[in-house]
C-alpha cells in the first residue's frame, strides 16, 4: 500500500521548455506533497507562467517530465496519459484558478450554473443536490446566494474571482493551480480574497502551486518558495527562510522592491 504521507502528489524532475534558441525554462525539480501550498514567484519574463503550464500539463516539455499521484495510489507521467485523462484530471482532482476570470467561467451561464456543471461533468445528476451544493459554495466563498441565478457578467471582479473558486472546489480537487489569482483587483479586494483561499486551503487540505509576482501573496498563502529568473530556478525553500533571509543577490533585489514585476 502506499505511504501518501511520505509520497509526493506531484513531482517535476529536470522540467523544462525550450523555444527555439529562448529558454522558457529549464532543469526545474522538486516534489509537492498533499497540503502544501507552494508559490513559484519572479519577475515578468522568468518563466513562472511556462512553469505552471507543463506542471498542469497544458504543455509539453522538451526535457525532463511530470509526475503525478493518482487516486488509486499510481504515480503517471503526465506525458503518458491520453488527452481524455487529462480532461478527466481537470474536472476531479485538479482545479485551476486564473488571474482572468473570464478564463475560468462561462460568463453566459448563471453562477449557480458555472458551479453545477462542475458537479455535472464528475457525474451529479440530480438538480435539488446540484442546486444546494452551488448555494453552499456560494455562500462558502462570501457571494449572496440570492445572486446564484444572476450570471458572473453582473458581477464584480472580486467576485468573479471567488465564483472561479467555487468552481474549482466544488470537486473536491486534491490539487489546485493559481495564475497571478489576486492580480488586476483592488487591494482591500485582494486582502479578502488571500483570508478566503488561505482558510479554504486550510480547511481543505489542498494542495496548492500559485504563481505570483506579489511577494505578499507568497507569503500568505505558502509553506514553500521557488524563485525564478531566466528559466531557472536559482533559490528555493521555507517561504519565511526565502523572504526574510533570501540567500541568493536577485532573491534579495525582489524582497527589497528594487526589481519591479
Amino acid at each position: 500500500m502506499t505511504d501518501t504521507l511520505s509520497t509526493p502528489l506531484l513531482s517535476a524532475e529536470n522540467l523544462g521548455r525550450d523555444y527555439g534558441a529562448r529558454i522558457g525554462c529549464r532543469d526545474v525539480a522538486f516534489d509537492l506533497f498533499e497540503g502544501e501550498v507552494l508559490a513559484i514567484v519572479g519577475e515578468s519574463g522568468s518563466g513562472k507562467s511556462t512553469l505552471l503550464n507543463l506542471l498542469s500539463g497544458q504543455l509539453a516539455p522538451t526535457a525532463g517530465r511530470v509526475a503525478y499521484r493518482m487516486r488509486d495510489g499510481a504515480t503517471r507521467d503526465l506525458g503518458s496519459l491520453s488527452e481524455a485523462e487529462r480532461r478527466f484530471l481537470f474536472r476531479t482532482d485538479w482545479g485551476f484558478v486564473h488571474q482572468d476570470a473570464t478564463r475560468g467561467l462561462r460568463m453566459g451561464v448563471s453562477a449557480g450554473g458555472n458551479v453545477g456543471e462542475r458537479l455535472m461533468a464528475v457525474g451529479e445528476r440530480h438538480y435539488g443536490r446540484i442546486r444546494a451544493a452551488a448555494e453552499d459554495w456560494l455562500g462558502r466563498v462570501e457571494i449572496d446566494t440570492t445572486r446564484i441565478d444572476e450570471k458572473p457578467t453582473a458581477y464584480s471582479g472580486g467576485m468573479r474571482q471567488r465564483l472561479q473558486i467555487a468552481r474549482n472546489l466544488v470537486t473536491a480537487p486534491r490539487l489546485v493551480f493559481m495564475d497571478e489569482p489576486t492580480g488586476g483587483l483592488d487591494v482591500s479586494v485582494q486582502a479578502r480574497l488571500l483570508d478566503l483561499v488561505r482558510g479554504l486551503v486550510a480547511d481543505l487540505g489542498l494542495a496548492v502551486i500559485v504563481v505570483t509576482h506579489d511577494l505578499a501573496v507568497a507569503r500568505l498563502l505558502s509553506h514553500r518558495t521557488m524563485v525564478m529568473k531566466d528559466g531557472r530556478v536559482i533559490e528555493q525553500g521555507l517561504t519565511d527562510r526565502v523572504l526574510d533571509d533570501p540567500r541568493e543577490a536577485y532573491t534579495q533585489l525582489l524582497v527589497s522592491s528594487i526589481l519591479q514585476p
